[in-house]
């Protein structure tokens, strides 16, 4: 028995060496996506667990990250100065970040929990998009709950010592932020510059950092609209927010569009079970396939990935915590809701094919559409050795195919509910204007033509 919990015991130790994150991510070589360090693809595919270091302990953090890693994410966003009262109420064993907010002095027992748990993600495969702080620790808004503790002086002083205490970390990802977007008649700008400043003069040469920035829902787009511009902005980031029926595909295409060129995606999208547009009386929670049809759009779009987030989890909600506009069930149980164990078949479908070469084909689909939630989209390679047509509802229409290498063509369907591939069964596809009729159609019937 002993020999077998042994060898058992050693090849969940050599399992979990295979997954650990050794180095860093970075651009490719083009500036449209993410890379690995030694040049293959990096599929940003992420959840949203902002309150991850602020009200897990040890054990519940291991279990949420086992869990997210088996169901194929690879980035957990999260935050170092917590949204939920995060300078005021102590973390699982009773400790506050500060000592002293005035000067700010680091409470090291804080962050040995969170040095504990980058670490823990680290060995099963997942970088942590780390916060270093929300963003109502520099002004509250009328949700946020502070203090405000941040200006141009200390923000750089902040950003230098957090940059220094993590500046070996192989699996970071710095997003200043939080969920604010830099007020008009106050300097915010210069206050998230001076914290950049300060990650990056703390950054250690032989390990590259990647940096970018979490806003509110804006339009025509988010971190570009302050910082594009900026050095330490590597890749855009959006909140398109959590309303169903948002042309989320425009907000991507506008930062695919501008110069310099960086990667964008989208860092905040609808959340499973999340109330629509805040509205759950009379608008109801977000369904599987609302969030399905955001998340395709957005990477057909020209996307770099897709951050995923459920309403319980990001808050850590459970039945003896004050919830945040009403959670439908503890996180623990909606670790397990539909979409999070879906959203690896968007990942699994884009790195089947040639990855950095992949470009947004709206003239693809030549029928006259409308901006709703039957919009058709469609993604190809340069090259046209293949392209994707993501069809929402499963609506026919008509695909021009005369941008394919060969006449010579074959087709899958992709079913995004399950990750299966079948062979499409309708009149052959041509190199040329191609009606096409999915297997069915309806809300939640979406479809991916996989043409080769």
């Amino acid at each position: 028995m002993k020999k077998a919990l042994f060898i058992i015991f050693f090849f969940e130790i050599l399992f979990s060496g295979f997954s650990q994150v050794n180095s860093p991510i970075k651009l490719s070589e083009n500036k449209r996506f993410l890379a690995q360090a030694d040049g293959s693809p990096f599929f940003w595919m992420a959840d949203t667990a902002w309150e991850l270091f602020h009200r897990t302990d040890k054990d519940e953090a291991e279990f949420y990250l086992e869990t997210r890693a088996s169901q194929g994410f690879n980035v957990v966003q999260a935050v170092a100065l917590a949204e939920i009262d995060g300078l005021n109420t102590p973390n699982s064993y009773g400790e506050m970040p500060f000592t002293s907010i005035t000067p700010l002095v680091t409470n090291e027992k804080y962050w040995q929990h969170v040095d504990y748990i980058i670490d823990l993600a680290s060995q099963k495969g997942i970088h942590i998009a780390l916060l270093p702080t929300w963003g109502d620790k520099l002004y509250k808004d009328s949700w946020g709950i502070g203090p405000e503790i941040f200006y141009e002086e200390n923000a750089y002083t902040y950003g230098k010592w957090i940059g220094a205490r993590y500046a070996g970390e192989k699996n970071l990802i710095w997003v200043l932020g939080g969920d604010r977007n830099p007020r008009k008649d106050v300097d915010d700008v210069s206050v998230w510059n001076q914290m950049a400043k300060g990650i990056q003069a703390s950054a250690n040469k032989d390990n590259p950092i990647l940096m970018t920035f979490h806003p509110q829902p804006h339009r025509p787009a988010g971190s570009s609209t302050w910082f594009h511009q900026e050095d330490w902005l590597d890749f855009n980031m959006q909140q398109t927010g959590h309303c169903p029926n948002q042309p989320t595909y425009r907000i991507i295409s506008h930062d695919y569009g501008l110069n310099p060129t960086k990667p964008t995606l989208d860092g905040e999208p609808l959340y499973e079970e999340h109330p629509n547009c805040f509205n759950a009386k009379e608008l109801g929670y977000s369904n599987p396939d609302d969030i399905r049809r955001i998340m395709y759009w957005n990477v057909f779009a020209g996307g770099a990935g897709q951050t995923y987030g459920c309403h319980a989890v990001w808050q850590m909600y459970t039945l003896d915590r004050q919830p945040v506009n009403a959670p439908l069930r503890p996180w623990k149980v909606s670790l397990d809701l539909p979409m999070a164990n879906q959203v690896k078949h968007l990942k699994n479908l884009i790195l089947s094919k040639p990855y950095f070469n992949r470009i947004p084909d709206y003239e693809m689909v030549t029928s006259k559409q409308e901006e709703d939630e039957h919009f058709i989209i469609a993604t190809r390679d340069l090259e046209g050795t293949y392209a994707m047509v993501y069809f929402p509802t499963g609506k026919s229409v008509e695909v021009d195919l005369a941008k394919m290498k060969n006449k010579a063509l074959k087709a899958n369907w992709y079913d995004p509910r399950t990750g299966v591939n079948f062979p499409y069964s309708g009149t052959n596809l041509t190199k040329g204007k191609n009606t096409v009729k999915p297997p069915s159609n309806g809300k939640g019937q979406d479809w991916v033509l996989v043409v080769e």
